[in-house]
């Protein structure tokens, strides 16, 4: 369980080496102990455009006008990981504590940090209780039951370069994490109560399959289809050979209204490859849902709003979402300087039924340079232009730049 928090946050794009300097603790009664992590800040200027046709689409993310500065957390929190593990008999045994706090405070209704922090309500910077789960596993694979990462979509953001950067930021005065690529190519996987059993490691193939805490389907309006009576499938399947990976994941989610008996169920397909090694990378992948929505999966957060699943139309009918990612990052020989560069689109479109037709579309374009000036401390310099777009009614795009400098550093 060796650095599972930082693993599964974005080292998988060749960054592993900075966390080698975790303290690990060996227990009297066999177990170990392991204290692990991150901590990141950037300075992020964004100016959005002052003119753009696309007013109230569904799921659009940038708005109209407005400039200003922040100093805040990117798109991967920091990390505080505590991991115990031990082995009893033939069996494997494990605990897992991820607290993800942000550095920054909340904005008040202007826009603006609330003296300093110290506003109704945004005192301080929150901690975000990310992951907290069991392991149990063995020469027959592992069982995981707790909360972590779900599986679809999982692979699409590990591989994503603005793990170590910002992306998309979501509000330049957002409490939480940047956007990165959420809604801009695939859509957040979050981290959800489970139990899934995974083959043994290892291996070039691997199996994942899990049942999952369930969510409601939501629309703009809020939580459509509430009840929920049995749990989320999720599955994803990885196969490793050379400098090529590949995968693939999907999820099946059912929900009913019990006022009108009706029930839908949601599904949802996404994969993709890396291709490349230290020097030179590759990486594409997609998705494509029915009733998943776009940024936050299902109901979203708090239901409706342009953050929440939206994959509900306003006939009750469930929405197409689709996306993807294409990605190139390069390394020269013996250098600690990585240069990167990807474009993303997610787009969400309106049911057949719905009286306002509508195909919702969200593009960022990434460029970004990273430095390991220690084999710990990471300096990045990152570029982001977003755009969104309406395309049924072919209206002018609402244009974002944001622009940030950062340093993170992993232990």
């Amino acid at each position: 369980m060796k650095r599972v928090a930082l693993l599964c946050l974005g080292l998988a794009v060749g960054a592993a080496s900075a966390a080698e300097a975790q303290l690990t603790m060996q227990m009297s009664n066999g177990w170990s102990f392991t204290f692990s992590g991150n901590v990141n800040a950037f300075a992020i200027y964004e100016s959005t455009s002052e003119s753009g046709g696309t007013l109230d689409a569904p799921g659009g993310l940038v708005g109209i006008g407005g400039k200003g500065f922040n100093v805040r957390t990117g798109l991967l929190p920091a990390f505080a990981v505590f991991d115990a593990k031990g082995k009893e008999g033939s069996t494997d045994l494990g605990v897992h504590f991820g607290f993800a706090p942000g550095i920054q405070c909340g904005g008040d209704a202007d826009g603006a940090n609330v003296h300093d922090c110290f506003g109704l309500g945004t005192a301080g910077a929150r901690i975000d209780m990310r992951q907290v789960y069991l392991t149990v596993g063995g020469s027959w694979g592992q069982i995981l039951a707790g909360r972590e990462i779900g599986l679809f979509q999982r692979q699409n953001i590990l591989t994503d370069q603005t793990l170590f950067g910002i992306g998309a930021t979501g509000g330049i005065n957002s409490i939480g994490t940047t956007l990165g690529r959420i809604g801009f190519g695939y859509v957040y996987p979050n981290f959800v109560p489970q139990m899934t059993y995974s083959t043994a490691a290892g291996r070039p193939g691997q199996l994942s399959i899990g049942i999952f805490a369930p969510a409601g389907l939501g629309g703009d309006a809020g939580t459509v289809y509430g009840e929920t009576q049995v749990p989320r499938v999720e599955a994803e399947g990885t196969w490793k050979s050379g400098d090529i990976t590949v995968w693939a994941n999907g999820t099946v989610q059912n929900a009913k209204d019990p006022g009108t008996d009706v029930s839908k169920t949601a599904t949802g397909a996404g994969g993709g490859f890396r291709f490349g090694g230290s020097t030179f990378s590759l990486t594409g992948s997609g998705y494509w849902g029915k009733g998943i929505g776009t940024t936050l999966q299902f109901n979203g957060v708090g239901g409706g709003g342009v953050l929440g699943g939206l994959g509900v139309g306003t006939d009750g009918e469930l929405r197409t979402s689709y996306g993807f990612i294409g990605q190139v990052t390069f390394t020269p020989a013996n250098s600690k300087l990585t240069v990167a560069g990807s474009y993303g689109s997610s787009y969400l479109k309106a049911t057949d039924g719905e009286p306002v037709d509508f195909k919702t579309e969200n593009t960022l374009i990434s460029g970004g340079i990273y430095f390991q000036a220690t084999k710990s401390l990471r300096v990045v310099g990152e570029g982001n232009y977003a755009w969104t777009k309406e395309s049924v009614a072919d209206a002018d795009k609402n244009k974002t730049f944001a622009p940030a400098f950062g340093l993170m550093l992993f232990f």
